[in-house]
Order: C-alpha cells, then structure tokens, then sequence
C-alpha cells in the first residue's frame, strides 16, 4: 500500500503535469505569430481599404546656386570596370538644369481626413521583386525604393566580380561575393530602415542606398527632380526629402479627397554631409508601418 504522503506528491505531480501540457498546447501558432511580428516591427494593422478618393502629391528638388561640378572616378584598379566605363562620375550628387536627382521623398507620419493615423494601416506587399544591378561597376539604381517584405534581387551586369555589402541596422547585414553571370542574389528586408547603406569591398567608389518602407507612398526624384507619389489618402502629412550629401528637409502637406497636393523642395549644398549614415538617417521608428506577411 502507498503511504498517503507518496499518494499526495503523485497526485500533485499529475496535477502539474496536466497543467504543463495544457499551457504547451493553448500557446500553438499565436505565440509563434508573436515571436515573428517582435521581428518584423509590430502587429498586423487595419489593412487599408481604398474608396476612391486617394490623390496625388507631385513636386521637384530644386539646387540653387552653381551646381557642384560632376566628380570623376579612376576605375583602372579593375580593366573591366575602366574598359565598360571609361567616363564614370560619382553619382552622389547629380544636379542638371537646377533640379537633383537621386532624393528619396516619402511620407513619414500624418493623419487621414477622417482622423485615422496613417500607421494604423497596413498596405498589401507587391509581389514583383525590385531589382538592384551592378552594370558599368555602377549600383544602378543609385537610390532603391522597396517596401519591407517584398522580394529584394541583386544582379550583376558587369564582366567582373563584385561583392555586395548591404549595412543594414534594423536589417541584418549582409555580405556575398557575385562573379560574372552569376543567379541573382535574392533577399528580403522585414522592418522599415530609412536607410541602408550598400557598398562594394573590390570597388570603393560603388555605392547605392536602400530605403525600405512598410507603406508604398514614396517616390525617388527623376532627372528633372520630379516626383510623384499616388494613391494617398486625403490628409494631413508630413513630407521628406532625403539626399545622400545635402541631408534631409520636410515640409507639412494637405491633400484633399481626389485632390492633388505640391510639395516643392530646395537646397542649396550649405548642409553637405559625408553620407546618409548619420544619427538621424539610421532606423526611423516612427516610420513603421505594421506588417502583413509573417516571417
């Protein structure tokens, strides 16, 4: 016969391991959803609804002033880099007929006409991937656009090897060596980071920037320092522009229902910075947007 204190600590025992087990199996897949959005900057928001009364916000960077001379670069370290491009210029500041190319413009915070934040929104991810090529030992594009989530590929276009040094902060970086012809490399980043600075360690003077968004009202400014960003709610916003060397301005914006909305930007090189890298370019928490898609 088991003695009642042996009776006592088998029950309890059984107790607790009945416990243990039902705790174990009530987590299941929300707790992993929880461990995935504390990864990806937050929970799934409201997914937003279109209702026909977005609008547009257009504008230019303008230079005022005599433009900074184009700067050459000497690519003879690497023949192949020197023979597919033998006239090559620094892309970190391009300014043609008064207007810079190459600003990041997007919107960071605001509210809706109805009241809303706008980070209270989530924005379906496209599924086409954007593409970053290494082409005349050149990033091209110079400045990249993506949102979090969305399929990120890396091609080489040149006729020597390159290798890929994305800096991320609130990414993990990472480092890959590409040859000629090589498959693309393919990555994704799963929180927003304004903005990540990439390098090539066999080619110093190649260098682009990555802004990753958790919404899709952004746009890069053209040769003629235009931009466009569409399908905006009406609000109230605020709107930035971001360039490499002459650092970051923003503006406050009204875009009324079907409306439209100017957002003009100037600068004039007082503010020259050696790159996007500063304390207030690394990872703008307020920009986050929620995500939709779990990792």
């Amino acid at each position: 016969m088991l003695s009642k204190r042996v009776k006592f600590w088998l029950s309890l025992f059984a107790v607790l391991s009945l416990l243990s087990l039902s705790i174990a199996c009530s987590k299941g897949d929300g707790d992993d959803v929880e461990e995935d959005t504390s990864q990806t900057g937050g929970p799934t928001g409201t997914p937003y609804q279109t209702t026909g009364n977005e609008g547009t916000v257009t504008g230019k960077v303008a230079f005022t002033g005599a433009a900074p001379a184009p700067q050459s670069i000497d690519m003879n370290a690497d023949s192949a880099c020197a023979s597919k491009n033998p006239n090559a210029v620094a892309e970190s500041v391009v300014v043609k007929d008064g207007k810079v190319k190459n600003v990041f413009v997007y919107i960071k915070d605001g509210t809706t006409a109805d009241g809303k934040k706008i980070t209270s929104f989530a924005f379906p991810v496209p599924p086409e991937p954007v593409t970053l090529d290494q082409n005349g030992c050149h990033y091209v594009p110079h400045v990249v656009g993506i949102r979090a989530n969305q399929k990120f590929l890396v091609t080489n276009s040149d006729p020597t090897a390159h290798n890929v040094n994305v800096q991320g902060k609130g990414n993990p970086p990472w480092n890959t060596s590409q040859p000629p012809n090589a498959p693309a490399i393919e990555q994704k980043f799963v929180r927003a980071e304004v903005i990540i600075p990439v390098k090539c360690n066999q080619h110093p003077w190649m260098k682009s920037y990555i802004a990753v968004m958790n919404h899709p009202f952004f746009a890069i400014t053209a040769d003629d320092g235009s931009f466009s960003i569409k399908g905006l709610p009406p609000g109230k916003y605020t709107l930035v522009a971001l360039h490499e060397k002459f650092g970051e301005k923003s503006i406050e914006i009204t875009l009324a229902a079907k409306g439209s909305a100017t957002g003009d930007f100037s600068y004039d090189g007082t503010s020259v910075s050696d790159s996007m890298q500063s304390s207030t370019l690394e990872v703008l928490a307020a920009i986050e947007f929620p995500m939709l898609m779990k990792h």
